[in-house]
Order: structure tokens, then sequence, then C-alpha cells
């Protein structure tokens, strides 16, 4: 899941948000993915064939991905060895990582080259490089993100206000999705302080389930798989953030290269973008496999498979997609200029969407947009 959305007004507040992008995001597996680390993984599952060549002449293309449900796009696609069919005999590495900021980090010392991520690094990293870093090239996944309370404290919506109410961190998307529906209500808080009518606590969602069974919070806005485990430990899904959204869907996670990769590899790119179409839809073909592999994947990632009571549901809720929802990143940017969280941006060429709508008309299927967001 994402890193924060920061673009500080001031030397001050770069330097505290500085220091919140050093803290933990998300747990791996039974309560998302953890912040701040990544993991070179060895994949002997995805066999080169016989006789297979090398695109482009290249060895290797470096992929990234969190070890998350909501990157079940990539970790299937590795898990089944769908992205390497693909390749050919450039061989497919894979790299795990528990936060945005290092996976980005990564992306801009070539460490790897296609990443899987949330919208607020893509749109952080593009920024703060002024626009030349990355691409987003396709899209990956369509909401898991939830309100869960304590349904002896919360009996409706009306009563989240005086409540204390967790998020990941501050900035994140769910933080910044949560601090929107807030100012909709017509409540005030403080954005970086979380006080106000509601109180905002940015807890890493590692010991959000703690801290719900202790009574310490009385909910949290958070992804899939922390929401469902919230519900196994007697929460209530009050709201799911899909129902804001038109068509209830929204981005959640993203495909992003670097353009030097880009532009030196555009058939690599391609291969990967078709291994990312196929896989979306070997997934939408066989959800049952599909969730006993991502489960398989998460299972090799952390030594533990989710629980049934976790996975069923948290599975349901997302949707993968190879639309990157373009118009929605450009929603969640101006929420977070509306909370005061970034300045606001120029994301005009952020996307360039050409090489998978190339994929996609040679699978029958209709274009992509970028929402006016696109390369030139």
């Amino acid at each position: 899941m994402p890193a924060s959305f920061r673009t500080p007004r001031t030397t001050g507040r770069r330097r505290a948000l500085a220091a919140v992008a050093a803290l933990p995001l998300f747990a791996v597996v039974l309560t998302s993915c953890g912040y701040g680390s990544s993991a070179d993984k060895e994949d002997d599952k995805a066999k080169v064939a016989a006789g297979a060549k090398k695109i482009e002449g290249l060895d290797e293309v470096k992929i990234g991905y969190f070890p998350n449900l909501t990157h079940a796009t990539a970790l299937v696609g590795d898990q089944e060895g769908l992205f390497q069919k693909e390749l050919g005999a450039t061989k497919a590495k894979y790299t795990q990582f528990n936060a945005g900021p290092s996976e980005i980090e990564a992306l801009n010392s070539k460490s790897i080259d296609i990443g899987w991520i949330g919208p607020s690094p893509a749109i952080n990293g593009y920024t703060k490089s002024q626009g030349k870093n990355l691409r987003i090239i396709g899209g990956s996944a369509s909401g898991g993100v939830k309100l869960v309370v304590n349904p002896k404290k919360i009996k409706s919506l009306d009563d989240v206000k005086g409540k204390k109410i967790a998020t990941p961190q501050l900035g994140n998307t769910q933080d910044v999705a949560f601090l929107n529906w807030i100012a909709e209500k017509g409540w005030k808080v403080d954005a970086e302080s979380g006080k106000g009518d509601v109180s905002v606590v940015r807890s890493d969602n590692k010991i959000t389930p703690d801290a719900y069974k202790s009574g310490s919070i009385d909910g949290a806005w958070v992804p899939e798989p922390t929401a469902s485990k919230l519900v196994a430990d007697g929460g209530k899904v009050i709201l799911d953030e899909a129902d804001l959204w038109p068509d209830k869907k929204f981005v959640i996670t993203n495909i992003i290269v670097s353009q030097s990769f880009l532009k030196e590899h555009p058939k690599v790119v391609e291969a990967v973008l078709r291994g990312s179409v196929k896989t979306n839809q070997w997934i939408k073909d066989n959800p049952d496999k599909a969730k006993a592999s991502a489960n398989a994947a998460l299972k090799e990632a952390s030594g533990k498979a989710l629980p049934a009571e976790v996975i069923d549901p948290a599975w349901k809720s997302i949707q993968t997609t190879d639309d990157p929802l373009a118009r929605t990143l450009d929603s969640e940017a101006k929420h977070a200029v509306k909370a005061g969280l970034l300045e606001k941006p120029n994301l005009k060429g952020i996307y360039d969407l050409k090489p998978l709508n190339k994929v996609l008309k040679a699978e029958g299927r209709p274009a992509v947009d970028d929402a006016g967001l696109g390369v030139k």
C-alpha cells in the first residue's frame, strides 16, 4: 500500500513530515504490508521456456511489488510464472518492498525497472523529481479500503464524531481519504495533529488490530486485509470507501516504470504489461485459484497464510484492473491539497498509457484513458 502525500509548505513542515516518512506503515500479510524495507526474492517457479529468446537482448527486468493483497496482480503473476511466460529468456527478477518510499528510491537508483505501487508514492515521486523519474503505465487494483468500527461505540456514521479512528500514516492514501470524508461531513480536524471533531490516530497497521482490541481506538479507516482482520476481531464495516466513488472504483495500486527504462526497452515494458493484462484476466477467470495463489505467495513472504475469515472477505473487496483510473488519482491529489498536505501538483505527463493501449488493442480490448494527464 501507498506512502504519504508530502509536499510541505514550510521548511519546518518538511522536517516534520520527513520524520513521518520514516515511520512504519503496513505490516506484512495479516495486517497488510510492512513498511520500511525490501527483500530480493529468488524465483525458481518461473522457468524460462526452452528455446526462448531475450527481448531486446536484455538479460533481466527488475520488478518490484509489495507482498500485499492490493498487489494481487504482481503476487499472482509472479507465483504462476505469467510474467516470465511473456518475457521469454529475459529473466524476471523480483524484489518485494515494504515501503512506498523505498520502492521509489529503488526505481530512482535503477535497482528496479518496473514496480507496483500505490497512488500516493507515485504522485510524490513524480512531483519531487519534477516529472523526471517515473511514468504510470497501467492500473492494477481498485477498492479494498473500509471504515471498520467498534459496533458497541459507533452505530451510525454520525457517531464517528468525537471518536478515535486510526489511519495508517499521516498523509497516506487512506489518511487523506478519511480527512476528506470528515471535511465533507462538515467536521473540523487539524490534518497534521489529527485533533479536532474526530481524533485521527496514525497507527501502523501491524498494531492497529491490537489497538482496537485494547480499546485505545474506536475504529479504523484501513486497507485490506487489515479491515477484515478487524472484522474478525469483532469490528463492523460501517463504510466501504468504494461507495464514495463514481462506479465504486478508485485506484489503490498502479504500475510504474522508470522513464529511462521505458525509453530504452519499450518491448520489455510491453511484455510486462501483457503479462499484467493476462494475469488480471486469469484472476477473473479463476477467482478461487487466484486467491489461493495470492495466499501462497503471502505465505512464502511471511511464513504464514491468511486465515479464511480474513482472506475471503478481503479478496472479494479488491478488484484487479488494467485501467489506472486516472481521474480518481487526480481526485486523490486534490483531496490532499484540500487537506493542506500537498502543494498543488502538476501531474501533466505522469501517465504514458500508449504501451498498455497497444497491448489491450492486441487483446481485442478497449483503450484506457489518462484523464488528460498523459505525455504528449
